[in-house]
């Protein structure tokens, strides 16, 4: 018998499937979710959300419950919604001090765009990706001048810029472009280079970034605000909170709560019974036993 029956022997209870443990997790704490999110987002569809993503990822089945409802708490306040959507990510990272993983919420090119027109001065924001078989001119000035015909009959070839444009409600608007390698220097800089919606979903990133750079010369929200911090914030390997309309960074060093999480979680191989454990062991072994003997 193995140490982890033993358990669910002295316990009374079954390992769940870890998709469903998480979905009872979040059912049981929905208020707090509800109490973060606006009123246009329900706390059933974003657990919904959650838990899809959850079940996609492994590493982040391996991330500790306090990480994993933090980052989707930081969502809800933001109001964007985590997955598919591409507002924001779940991403798992590896704490090498605590020796365990943690997932972090970084929000997407979609939810910046969101944010951004939440102020009620952004009327738009597009983005587009020059690809190199497109035809595409530039001409910067006072009045810059842009031709660009994407490529319709076959491969694009590989991207060679991003540029975007948005508008303001007053007419106005601002225009912005990057080459490619000049995003691939950024996303260098992350923590999250290698893995997570860099890897994933990789032309989003591209947009993302140049929205990032966009985000200096837009009429800010302070959903906005947070939302850029939070997300410059896991560039550098640090965490956040977003406390009222403030966001507070944490230094990396900064991680006693992880810490405390992780001394208080035994492994498998450390748990030993005690007698009190091995006395419940037994009778409800004797209780299994009488009940398969009575059938």
């Amino acid at each position: 018998m193995t140490v982890q029956k033993l358990k669910e022997i002295a316990s009374g209870e079954k390992q769940q499937h870890p998709v469903t443990a998480f979905r009872s997790f979040l059912e049981k704490n929905k208020s707090q979710i509800a109490s973060a999110l606006p009123k246009h987002i329900s706390p059933d569809r974003m657990i919904r959300l959650a838990c899809t993503e959850f079940s996609r990822n492994p590493l982040l089945q391996k991330c500790t419950p306090t990480s994993i409802f933090g980052a989707i708490i930081q969502s809800s306040q933001l109001g964007l919604e985590v997955g598919i959507l591409g507002q924001a990510y779940l991403i798992p990272y590896r704490n090498n001090k605590t020796n365990s993983y943690e997932a972090q919420f970084i929000p997407g090119y979609k939810g910046l765009i969101s944010l951004a027109r939440r102020s009620g001065e952004v009327t738009s924001i597009e983005t587009h990706i020059v690809y190199e078989n497109d035809k595409f001119d530039l001409k910067l000035g006072i009045d810059s001048v842009i031709e660009h015909v994407p490529f319709l009959d076959g491969d694009r070839g590989i991207p060679r810029l991003v540029y975007g444009i948005a508008k303001f409600r007053d007419g106005g608007h601002h225009f912005e472009w990057m080459t490619i390698g000049e995003v691939n220097n950024v996303r260098a800089r992350s923590r999250a280079a290698n893995n997570g919606p860099w890897v994933t979903d990789y032309t989003q990133m591209v947009r993302k970034t140049l929205v990032r750079r966009m985000a200096n010369y837009l009429p800010m929200s302070i959903e906005l605000s947070n939302a850029l911090q939070v997300s410059d914030a896991a560039d550098e390997g640090k965490r956040t909170t977003i406390e009222g309309d403030f966001v507070v960074v944490h230094d990396e060093e900064d991680n006693s709560s992880e810490e405390q999480t992780t001394s208080q979680e035994k492994s498998d191989s450390d748990w030993k019974p005690t007698e009190e454990d091995l006395a419940t062991i037994q009778a409800r072994e004797m209780e299994e036993a009488n009940q398969e003997a009575a059938k």
